[in-house]
């Protein structure tokens, strides 16, 4: 399952009030952010959409893609696989703190340069 989805807008504020009118008919709304850096709106079931700024330094890369898997041992597997299929490691399996107490990922980029994401958040 798709955890978020984070997309780069050349302009945050205008990004922001666009999605905020867009995602209304849908219920979908603003869960939190920060101002001049990115905005992450609920899209139901624990699914997040996210906008962030270019800003001066360029985000990571123009789009992220993070799955929600059911376990630590998917996460390690996962990252395994597509090393072994041509990804270069942008940050090995384990715990990411400054996600959450019991958030637990790995990063790759795919071929294209895209940032892919396993992560769980057993908390």
């Amino acid at each position: 399952m798709i955890d978020h989805i984070t997309i780069e807008v050349s302009d945050l504020d205008q990004g922001k009030l666009f999605y905020e009118q867009a995602f209304t008919p849908l219920g979908y709304h603003l869960s939190f952010g920060k101002h001049g850096i990115f905005w992450a709106f609920d899209v139901a079931n624990g699914c997040l959409f996210e906008i962030q700024s270019t800003g001066e330094k360029p985000p990571l890369t123009h789009l992220h893609v993070a799955f929600r898997v059911k376990s630590k041992a998917e996460v390690d597997a996962f990252h395994r696989a597509v090393c072994e299929a041509g990804a270069a490691d942008n940050g090995a399996p384990g715990p990411r703190p400054d996600h959450g107490e019991h958030f637990y990922a790995c990063f790759v980029l795919e071929p294209d340069g895209y940032n892919i994401e396993a992560m769980i958040n057993e908390g």
